[in-house]
């Protein structure tokens, strides 16, 4: 959970009535939804649609485009207004008497250098339920999210984060596809990953992880491979590289000081492997993303 140092960003509550469907983009922060009252229709793109019910929680990291609805929605589908938009509760639907549906949604910042691999190794699906610690949760989630008390945005966002957490620790990684969870899951692999995120600077070999988790080499290659769908040290490496990228966006480091930070002996040897994987030098990564500035907020759920 502290690789990918969650931070609630924003998030506001969600009703609907009788017959509505909703469709929402694509967005670029993970997405979120607490359902603490009826149940709605999710259909995620590429996915199997999924009906969800009071207490469920579902998270998607990458947040691909995506609709809600009532259950048995029948009427057109519109377009979402902005989540980033302050204001009172969304209603869908009918808008005079009482909500049948209401959930609390919103989105994260993965503020972690190497978010982008995580994320990217995570199911883009993670739907939990029956989980009485998290149905308590979604439940306080509703609760405050219905008073109008002094500090209620700063305890929203506390528990919201940690709704996140629960919600990974919950998430089947045992049975998962090659990935992160199921990485975590395993006691040799997530050893081997502490090692690795623990120590990025080190000169890290397959045979030297191998030995600090206490098996041969070719069982934990073969293991790790097997369950987080890649080779320990292509993890390494897209790890690495993920951070040099947020160092390089910050801009307040040279190459040489980003190279030694990141288990490089030169600058020379590190722009090599930076270009190699990313397909430009680090300087130029360095210019363009400076010049960008900061990406602009966008709409979402």
């Amino acid at each position: 959970m502290r690789l990918l140092q969650p931070k609630a960003v924003f998030s506001k509550g969600i009703s609907g009535a009788g017959d509505w469907a909703v469709r929402y983009p694509a967005f670029k922060h993970p997405g979120f939804c607490a359902m603490t009252l009826g149940s709605c229709l999710l259909k995620v793109e590429g996915e199997a649609p999924v009906l969800l019910k009071e207490g469920d929680f579902v998270l998607l990291p990458a947040t691909p485009a995506f609709t809600m609805s009532s259950p048995d929605a029948s009427g057109r589908i519109v377009d979402a207004g902005s989540m980033t938009s302050p204001g009172e509760e969304v209603r869908h639907g009918r808008r005079d008497g009482p909500a049948e549906m209401r959930q609390f949604g919103g989105y994260f910042e993965f503020v972690s250098p190497d978010a982008a691999l995580l994320v990217s190794m995570l199911p883009r699906v993670i739907h939990i339920r029956e989980v009485p610690r998290l149905s308590r949760l979604v439940r306080l989630v509703g609760d405050e999210a219905g008073r109008d008390d002094v500090g209620r945005d700063l305890v929203l966002e506390r528990l919201v984060e940690i709704l996140l957490i629960e919600a990974l620790r919950a998430a089947p990684g045992a049975t998962a596809g090659p990935g992160l969870l199921r990485g975590l899951a395993d006691d040799r692999v997530v050893t081997a990953l502490r090692l690795m995120h623990g120590d990025i600077e080190r000169n890290w070999t397959a045979s030297e992880l191998a030995r600090n988790v206490g098996m041969s080499r070719s069982a934990f290659f073969d293991r790790f491979l097997r369950t987080v769908g890649m080779t320990p040290m292509d993890y390494l490496l897209t790890w690495r590289m993920a951070v040099a990228k947020s160092l390089l966006r910050a801009g307040r480091l040279s190459l040489a000081q980003i190279a030694g930070q990141i288990g490089y002996g030169s600058a020379s040897t590190f722009s090599t492997a930076f270009r190699r994987h990313v397909g430009e030098p680090p300087g130029q990564f360095m210019r363009r993303a400076m010049q960008a500035g900061p990406v602009e907020e966008r709409g979402g759920a």
